[in-house]
């Protein structure tokens, strides 16, 4: 089985930061291997810009480079990268100062009537300049559209004002705010798990499931994100986007299209209608952890005011009990957990669905486990249905806890693309669907804020952990005291 590629029009990515760690890594990857699908049209090109003076040549040979370091064996086919590196540009340019930006103008005036697109993989605090540049040099057509990468602000006030300062330069529906984790093919078929079978659905509510848990896990530490991360922590990197835009496709009530503002107004609704967390209940539903030493890849790893180099009560784990406020969801509590240095990297969504009311089967039979539905995200995407069944043979009624198993990689032959590849296409086809609006950006702020604001008003300290491990103990009480656990990693 392989799917239909949909080749897009002839665009201009223009890249800021584009000699940067997420341009080598993870944007110049996923452009080469949409044309290595045969997606690009002529005379598409992309134009790398930052700071660092670098000729064209130069910056072909970073791509060139890039490729060869970050492409899976047998992907990197010399013809195909000769062909990419001919579409690659380069111009120098400045955000604080017109340097630059005169040739950057000749260079697009070139293809002013085709889709342009400006992917700004730079810190936050440049956004503003470089909108503003972009319109005073006259560089938005009527097919330019704006991309930006988290984080969108660090409260709501900041994120309020980073909206402000881009939106006085671009349009709503020109501006793409971007959460890779919505590109994964597998966050995606959670939208057609339960929405194109009549199988899930009827069940998706509080009277037939038990609970919810989403956890994000990273084995990594601070990789040179040291001056970010602890100002940021793990609520503001990954619960206020990531884990919260998992959280509204799980709770959803079905839009009417697969239009992106029909599912955008969905989202938002779940978000207006999670159940605040405040000083009178913080301590109860949130636990803050911070690594300690231990071990990880096999190796001993440094704790992170180690790595840090001074102390900090940043937080690099966060587990919370959250509840929705609304009828399908009232009473179902949704666990999350998100973290560096743990276990194994590993992200997934697990609906536990509840128990049945009453077994025939008797003791011997043994133990029946509740059904889980499980959502692997990565690194093995796939989804598991976890069902009871009879143990073959002819002893009697034995009961197996066994799981229908889907992964990608052996059900489908193909390749399963980076999330990014996904989400710089759909920019070209000004697709918003997989793109946060600017209400949803705020609205998840509006429920995190008073979480960070709790925090501090009652002096709720990081609970310590040892590096490789789940987190601290608390988060292991904050579910096992509403008599469960967090779901075993398989």
């Amino acid at each position: 089985m392989s799917s239909q590629i949909i080749p897009v029009e002839p665009f201009d990515y223009v890249v800021f930061g584009g000699t940067g760690d997420l341009a080598e890594r993870k944007l110049l990857p996923a452009l080469y291997h949409r044309q290595l699908a045969g997606q690009l049209t002529e005379p598409t090109r992309i134009i790398g810009a930052s700071r660092t003076p670098l000729s064209d040549d130069d910056y072909r040979k970073f791509a060139e480079n890039a490729l060869k370091e970050h492409l899976r064996q047998g992907e990197y086919d010399d013809a195909e990268v000769a062909k990419f590196c001919a579409r690659i540009f380069y111009v120098p340019v400045d955000a604080k100062s017109p340097e630059g930006w005169d040739r950057l103008k000749t260079l697009l005036d070139d293809g002013k009537d085709i889709v342009r697109a400006f992917y700004l993989a730079v810190s936050p605090s440049i956004f503003g300049d470089i909108a503003d540049k972009i319109r005073d040099f006259d560089l938005i057509t009527k097919s330019t559209r704006i991309v930006v990468e988290k984080p969108i602000g660090r409260d709501l006030a900041s994120a309020q004002a980073l909206n402000d300062t881009i939106g006085k330069v671009f349009k709503e529906e020109q501006i793409f705010r971007i959460d890779h984790y919505l590109g994964k093919e597998t966050v995606q078929n959670l939208m057609a798990l339960r929405f194109a079978n009549a199988l899930y659905e009827p069940l998706w509510n509080s009277a037939h499931i038990d609970h919810v848990q989403i956890t994000v896990a990273e084995s990594v530490g601070l990789e040179g994100r040291v001056s970010y991360y602890d100002k940021a922590g793990a609520l503001r990197d990954m619960v206020q986007n990531h884990i919260l835009q998992l959280l509204c496709l799980v709770a959803m009530e079905a839009p009417n299209s697969m239009d992106a503002e029909a599912v955008r107004d969905e989202k938002l609704k779940v978000l207006r209608s999670l159940k605040p967390i405040d000083p009178s209940n913080v301590e109860r539903l949130t636990v803050r952890g911070q690594y300690r030493a231990g071990a990880s890849a096999g190796g001993p790893v440094k704790g992170y005011t180690e790595e840090l180099e001074g102390p900090s009560d940043t937080e690099t784990f966060v587990a919370i009990k959250a509840e929705i406020g609304n009828w399908r969801w009232a009473g179902v509590p949704f666990y999350l957990r998100t973290g560096k240095r743990l276990a194994t990297r590993m992200s997934e969504i697990v609906i536990t669905f509840k128990p049945i009311p009453h077994s025939i089967f008797g003791d011997a039979a043994g133990r029946i486990e509740a059904n889980k539905l499980v959502i692997r995200l990565q690194p093995d995407e796939g989804v598991k249905q976890w069902l009871m069944i009879k143990d073959p043979g002819p002893g009697g009624m034995r009961l197996r806890h066994v799981s229908l198993d889907m992964s990608f990689a052996q059900a489908f032959d193909v390749r399963n693309p980076d999330a990014y590849e996904r989400l710089l296409m759909d920019v070209i086809r000004s697709n918003q669907t997989l793109f946060m609006r600017r209400d949803e950006v705020e609205a998840a702020w509006r429920w995190v804020d008073p979480i960070l604001t709790a925090w501090e008003d009652t002096g709720q300290r990081t609970q310590g952990y040892t590096a490789g491990t789940w987190g601290p103990s608390q988060a292991i009480a904050l579910i096992e005291r509403d008599g469960r656990t967090w779901h075993e990693i398989e």
